[in-house]
C-alpha cells in the first residue's frame, strides 16, 4: 500500500526513524495487535514507510486518526471497520474460582498485568491492564471477562498520555524479558526441539511426549471441573 505523503520523494533512514517515533508516541500503546501488526511500534514503522493506513487503531478511535493525520499529512478518514470499532476502554478480570493456573494468560499479556504461578490462581493488576484482550482467546476455561473502565468514554477520551506512557514502558520491560522474535519463533522452535530429540534420543522424545500428554490431560481435567462448577452454579 502506498500513500501520497511519500509519493514525491523517498525519506532518508533518519527521517523515517524520526517519523516512526513520533507516530508511535501518538498511539495509545495498548499493544492489542488489532492494527494487524505485533505491537504499536511495528504499526508506527509501517505507517512511516507508507505500508499501512492511519485508520487501523481502534483504541485510538477517531481522535487517534486525527493525531496521526496531523503527523503524517495523510487525510483524516473513518476508522477501518476491518480492524475493529472505537469503544470504551476495558479491563480484564479473572474469575479465580474457575482459574486453573495454566499461566497462558500471563504469557499473552504484553504489559505483565497478570500475576500468578503454575496451578495457582491468577489475578489482573487493574492499573496495568490496557484492555488489549490478548488473554481472552488463550484461556482454556473461559474464566476471563472484560469490564468497562471508562464508562461511555471511548478512544482517547477514555485513555490518557500518562496511561499510554505507562503501558509503553511496561511493554518495553516485558520485551526485555521476552523478545518479540522469541514469541514468534516459539511454535517452530518447539517443533524443531521435538524433532531433534526424536532424532538423537528416542527415549527422551518418548518422555517428552508423555509429559505433553500428561499436561493435556491435566488441562482437560481442569476444564471438566470448571464446566461442572458452571453447571452447578447455573442450577
Amino acid at each position: 500500500m502506498s500513500h501520497p505523503a511519500f509519493a514525491s520523494t523517498t525519506p532518508s533512514h533518519a527521517a523515517l526513524t524520526d517519523l516512526a517515533a513520533r507516530i508511535d508516541a501518538a498511539l495509545p500503546q495498548t499493544q492489542c495487535t488489532r492494527c494487524g501488526y505485533p505491537d504499536c511500534a511495528s504499526y508506527a514503522q509501517a505507517i512511516a514507510q507508507g505500508e499501512a493506513a492511519i485508520t487501523q487503531c481502534p483504541p485510538g478511535g477517531a481522535e487517534g486518526v486525527a493525531r496521526l493525520a496531523a503527523i503524517t499529512g495523510h487525510a483524516v478518514a473513518p476508522l477501518s471497520a476491518d480492524h475493529g470499532v472505537e469503544a470504551p476502554r476495558s479491563v480484564a478480570f479473572i474469575d479465580e474460582a474457575w482459574c486453573i493456573g495454566c499461566t497462558l494468560c500471563i504469557k499473552a499479556c504484553p504489559t505483565d498485568a497478570i500475576v500468578g504461578s503454575n496451578k495457582k490462581m491468577h489475578t489482573v493488576i487493574e492499573p496495568y491492564c490496557t484492555g488489549c484482550e490478548l488473554c481472552i482467546p488463550v484461556c482454556p476455561v473461559d474464566c476471563i471477562q472484560l469490564d468497562s473502565a471508562s464508562g461511555m468514554a471511548t478512544g482517547w477520551a477514555a485513555w490518557s498520555d500518562a496511561l499510554a506512557l505507562q503501558a509503553k514502558q511496561r511493554y518495553q520491560q516485558h520485551r526485555q524479558r521476552v523478545p518479540l522474535e522469541d514469541v514468534e519463533d516459539e511454535g517452530s522452535g518447539a517443533q524443531a526441539d521435538s524433532t531433534s530429540a526424536a532424532t538423537h534420543s528416542p527415549a527422551a522424545a518418548a518422555v517428552a511426549a508423555e509429559g505433553m500428554e500428561a499436561r493435556k490431560a491435566a488441562i482437560a481435567a481442569a476444564m471438566e471441573r470448571a464446566r461442572q462448577l458452571r453447571e452447578k452454579g447455573a442450577r
